[in-house]
């Protein structure tokens, strides 16, 4: 029998890997399988939702806007491009583009500025602050029908309260309904104030992110609030400035509500459509069963929309290549 020397190891031998059991094995194999594909089922009723109603639709709507689609007929021709072209030289189109475009930026302008402005404010040692921003919410969640039967109300051409404060300052009644520039001017009211609020809270959780003692330090180097905000407050929230101004223009061009029910349900928006916007146009197509024209102008909406998404996407890379 060998001896060991005292100091040598003990040599021992190595045992046999230990192979779960069946019951252990399948549980990993359920763990993996979970941990892979959990996710993708989170996320899967959305996309099942968005192809149902969101790319289906979209992709149907192309292959109309092809044809001379009409509910009078049950032959629908192929037409190739010719929508498209017909669009191209119809001045109603180009009209309503326009209308569009005034409308936008005479809403999402000031509004972007008064909610920046509103947000600055709430951002600040408030009382009762809830209750404030509470009530920024407030013209959002209200019907947007009721909100333009109002308004046409305050800018009545006889009994307006709009024309009766002007009236103070020796401005004759103005027919808000009549004008191009004027019923622009009313319609953007009424989206600003719909919108306002809405925004600024938006800008307000943006706010809460900037570092407090940028502002401790402003402070003690004697910058006032508006410095504060120019030079602090605008720089480090420019990301969320320009989501939000695309999205507001992106709102901008779709509206539909307020220049149809402005003063008298109209698809044309006034006699002169003067105030039709794109998607009343779209409306006036659909209303006449004039399907495949109607579709070529969603998918020139479309266009727009993604042109400007591109913009907004340039603009971010440059703000985000600015802030680094």
């Amino acid at each position: 029998m060998a001896t060991r020397a005292p100091g040598d190891l003990a040599v021992i031998p190595p045992h046999p890997p230990v192979r779960p059991s069946p019951g252990v094995h399948r549980r990993l194999l359920v763990h993996r399988l979970d941990v892979k594909a959990s996710p993708y089922a989170y996320v899967a009723p959305f996309f099942l939702l968005f192809c149902a109603f969101g790319l289906f639709p979209l992709a149907y709507t192309a292959w109309v806007s092809l044809h001379d689609w009409t509910l009078l007929s049950d032959v629908h021709k192929f037409v190739g491009l010719d929508n498209f072209v017909a669009l191209l030289s119809d001045d109603y189109f180009w009209n309503a583009t326009f209308n569009t475009l005034s409308i936008g930026v005479l809403s999402t302008v000031p509004q972007l500025l008064l909610a920046i402005w509103l947000a600055h404010l709430l951002n600040r040692p408030l009382k009762a602050q809830t209750l404030f921003r509470v009530t920024l919410l407030l013209p959002n969640v209200t019907s947007v029908v009721a909100v333009v039967v109002i308004f046409s109300q305050l800018f009545g051409r006889d009994y307006g309260m709009i024309n009766w404060m002007l009236s103070w300052f020796g401005v004759s009644p103005i027919d808000w309904n009549a004008g191009t520039a004027t019923s622009h001017i009313a319609i953007s009211v009424m989206i600003m104030w719909r919108w306002t609020g809405y925004n600024a809270l938006i800008f307000l959780a943006a706010m809460q992110a900037v570092p407090r003692e940028l502002y401790e330090a402003a402070t003690i180097d004697g910058a006032s609030g508006m410095t504060q905000l120019r030079k602090i407050t605008i720089p480090m929230i420019r990301p969320t400035i320009i989501f939000v101004v695309i999205t507001s223009t992106i709102g901008a061009m779709q509206v539909l509500a307020e220049p149809l029910l402005f003063g008298i349900y109209s698809i044309t928006g006034g006699p002169d459509r003067q105030y039709q916007t794109l998607s009343l146009f779209i409306y006036e197509y659909f209303t006449k069963l004039d399907f495949g024209y109607a579709s070529a102008v969603s998918w020139m909406m479309f266009i727009f929309i993604v042109v400007i998404a591109g913009i907004n996407y340039l603009l971010t890379r440059r703000s985000r290549g600015g802030l680094s």
